[in-house]
């Protein structure tokens, strides 16, 4: 580390071979949120003899993402991850991750991401025409539930059974579950032949075997779906005019399964909450959509003109994000702030604790969309405020999914309202992304709604 400058702090509470992973297993967001106090880097262990500095200060973070971005490895959560998504724009980095990237880039434009709105809104009116008053949900499966199917329809036109998607929703949960574990515990661990590491493994190949099968028979039809499936079997990279294998196909397709369904399912999830939790913000979303659609339904169009539901989702996005580790790895010296950090440093921050910092947000734990109207917010927001990311490993498909989620919101509160239970708290549960523990809400259907919903067994 650079000479004058201090020292960095170490986290209590690290074991021999098990370094943090007693702290981080017990409580992964309460630790990590307590690091806080301990200034702008502090170091834990989550690998014996490897360091991870946990950043903290926001122009550190950005000097990470940003001005160090092209100088950096993916780190620890991407190579966990890796175990189930391959060599996909999210894990990949250097030249590798730029050539994916200018790949995927066309089935995230302008116009495809208009043409997916309507997919999105058909699919959540179809779901919610299901739901009967009176029936308690799980919210979270009923937005994983649609949040698949919102995926079926934009990535494979919908050629899925529902048999297979079941069966790809409990292979994925068993996954994503393993990948939490993994970035907490040390790599010895996954090694041992262990009931988890059985069922991890089994769910990944079988996870990966549904999409491959699934590109296979698209592949073998030689139809043109018009889906992202179809726009990646026609995709060619830049340099060598080559196109993307069965397997790079695979691994892009799983990127969008997790990022379409996990973190998807759990932002709808907690915006259903915190309207449910305060009827006058709710009335204040529906009464923008009255204003603003009538009694048609919500389209692309629409999507600017919902000031106040795009600050809601906004505000969820600080409140909630889902992300509570993001890593980086120093491949030679850098500079960060006044630190020479060492290469084959792990570097990570938590956008959930970032965004609950009270020293950048006041009150914070408040759920307030009104916040994104202080002058003062858009300057914070390019620091502090990262619900995508920044740099040049930022999510790709930022616009489609703050177009997913205005349109199932702003589908779903039209027909139902969602009541909570009296006295009901749910907490974040954080695995591979930090979502709602058990959210059961009673809908109420409105006055009005010409919908006649098919009785269905709550999820």
């Amino acid at each position: 580390m650079t000479a004058g400058a201090p020292p960095i702090p170490r986290a209590a509470g690290r074991l021999p071979l098990l370094g943090h992973a007693i702290p981080l297993v017990r409580d992964n967001l309460g630790f990590i949120a307590s690091l806080r106090a301990h200034g702008p880097l502090v170091e834990i262990n989550l690998q014996p003899g490897k360091r991870t500095l946990i950043v903290q200060d926001p122009e550190l973070i950005r000097t990470m993402l940003v001005q160090l971005g092209p100088d950096l490895d993916k780190g620890r959560f991407f190579d966990k991850m890796g175990q189930l998504l391959g060599d996909s724009v999210v894990t990949a980095a250097g030249r590798v991750h730029t050539r994916k990237r200018r790949m995927l880039q066309p089935a995230f434009t302008h116009t495809e991401i208009a043409r997916y709105v309507d997919i999105m809104r058909d699919q959540a009116s179809t779901t919610v025409a299901a739901w009967r008053s009176g029936q308690t949900l799980d919210v979270r499966e009923a937005m994983v539930k649609l949040s698949l199917d919102m995926l079926a329809k934009t990535v494979f036109a919908g050629s899925l059974d529902e048999e297979t998607f079941l069966r790809l929703r409990r292979d994925l949960s068993v996954v994503m579950n393993g990948v939490g574990a993994r970035i907490m515990l040390p790599d010895w661990i996954e090694r041992l032949p262990l009931p988890a590491n059985r069922r991890f493994t089994n769910a990944r190949d079988a996870v990966r075997a549904t999409i491959n099968h699934a590109v296979d028979e698209l592949q073998a039809s030689g139809h043109d779906t018009g889906d992202m499936l179809s726009m990646l079997l026609h995709a060619r990279d830049e340099e060598s005019g080559e196109q993307l294998t069965g397997h790079q196909i695979c691994s892009e397709i799983l990127t969008l399964a997790v990022a379409g369904t996990e973190t998807t399912a759990s932002v709808l999830s907690w915006v259903l909450y915190e309207l449910a939790r305060a009827p006058d913000l709710e009335g204040r979303v529906h009464a923008e959509l009255a204003d603003v659609l009538g009694d048609r339904a919500v389209t692309f169009d629409d999507l600017p003109l919902l000031p106040y539901l795009n600050r809601v989702i906004t505000e969820t996005l600080r409140l909630h994000h889902t992300g509570w580790l993001v890593t980086r790895r120093t491949i030679t010296p850098v500079q960060l702030g006044d630190w020479t950090v060492p290469a084959d440093t792990e570097l990570a921050y938590c956008q959930h604790a970032l965004h609950r910092d009270p020293a950048l947000f006041p009150d914070p734990l408040v759920f307030d969309p009104d916040r994104w109207l202080d002058d003062t917010q858009p300057q914070l927001a390019e620091n502090a405020f990262l619900p995508f990311g920044a740099g040049k490993h930022k999510c790709i498909g930022d616009r489609f999914a703050r177009a997913e989620l205005i349109t199932a919101i702003a589908t779903i509160i039209r027909e139902v309202r969602f009541e909570l239970a009296p006295g009901q708290t749910v907490r974040p549960v954080a695995r591979a992304t930090v979502r709602p523990g058990t959210l059961l809400m009673t809908i109420a259907r409105r006055e009005g709604s010409d919908r006649t919903p098919t009785a269905r067994t709550a999820t």
